[in-house]
């Protein structure tokens, strides 16, 4: 790293060099609570000031408006950035809660063009399949997204919560350079196949809600009690009632290393998730997702904490006590089709 930017890694066998840390940008839009677009738009300059390069998004974040939003940005730093997008995940204007998934060759032609134009740009860097429909068959979907490379709409390909096998058999119709999935200190589905399929493929990981949607930072500790009337939170099963109190005794020992290194427990969870690069041989680069400078500052700074054996081995435990699963319906999620 250099003038206090942090260090970079290859995305992908032959991608691009990135940040080691990337920003999720889906709450600068919707999901979490009130939106302050002057306060994101600083925080994605002092993101990219203190070397972060991957800036994500989905077509399906705000329906579109999160793209329309990036753009300026986007526009501004074209060439210093890397710029990923999703396509599949479908909504419903008259129905909120509603999210479908769509795979067919002829939706990921049209999703393109959409996400193309609502960020006003030429190409896409990395451009991911956001859920997997298993009635479509992997042949058909990822060799459309091939299509598309070989059309210079898109740089490279990714997929979203993929078992290993599905990543497998992904890879060979075309190279995939980063599979994005839930992977915290509450969330290590992705190590039972996913994670070993990528390292030997050479994908890297880019791990989606690394601080368990804020859980793990202790910034609230029931949904329902703490956050906003519609936040997406209080319909997630971790994060109400007696879940939520099993799972916030499970953040002690984040809480004590914390406490004990003069840092934030936001710091101890993504410096754990950030050394799951040396535990599993393979480049990760998780994304957090701040609309405020000051916690992506502080976010970023994990990067450069190492956690001891002692430490890891206290925060070991944690994500196989946790109560309740990740979303209220897991059927588009890969732990299903494990």
């Amino acid at each position: 790293m250099t003038d206090n930017k942090i260090a970079t890694v290859e995305l992908g066998s032959g991608g691009p060099q990135v940040g080691v840390q990337g920003l999720g940008c889906m709450g600068m839009s919707e999901f979490y609570g009130e939106t302050d677009d002057a306060a994101a738009r600083e925080t994605l300059e002092t993101a990219l000031a203190a070397g972060v390069t991957l800036f994500d998004t989905a077509d399906v974040y705000g329906m579109g408006a999160n793209e329309t939003f990036l753009a300026p940005f986007v526009a501004a730093h074209r060439d210093e950035i890397t710029l990923a997008t999703k396509f599949g995940v479908v909504r419903k204007d008259d129905d909120p809660h509603y999210r479908g998934v769509s795979n067919d060759p002829a939706y990921i032609r049209q999703a393109v063009e959409g996400s193309l134009r609502r960020l006003n740009t030429d190409v896409i860097d990395l451009y991911y399949m956001h859920r997997r429909d298993p009635a479509v068959p992997l042949s058909e979907s990822v060799g459309a997204m091939a299509e598309l490379v070989q059309q210079g709409k898109v740089k490279h390909l990714g997929l979203s919560e993929v078992t290993g096998a599905e990543l497998r058999e992904a890879y060979a119709v075309h190279p995939i350079a980063a599979l994005q999935s839930e992977w915290s200190l509450f969330s290590r589905d992705v190590e039972r196949s996913a994670v070993p399929a990528a390292a030997e493929l050479g994908v890297t990981l880019v791990p989606y809600s690394p601080l368990g949607r804020g859980f793990l930072t202790g910034a609230f500790t029931d949904a329902a009690k703490d956050l906003s009337e519609g936040d997406n939170r209080t319909f997630q099963p971790r994060f109400t009632g007696d879940n939520a109190k099993t799972n916030v005794a499970l953040l002690e020992p984040v809480h004590k290393i914390a406490a004990a290194r003069g840092v934030s427990a936001a710091q101890v969870a993504l410096a754990w998730v950030q050394q799951r690069a040396q535990v599993h041989g393979l480049p990760v680069v998780p994304i957090p997702g701040t609309r405020k400078s000051s916690r992506l500052l502080e976010n970023v700074a994990a990067t450069r904490l190492t956690l001891s054996a002692e430490e890891l081995a206290l925060l070991e435990p944690i994500a196989g006590q946790v109560a309740g699963d990740r979303y209220p319906d897991m059927s588009a999620t890969a732990t299903v089709r494990e």
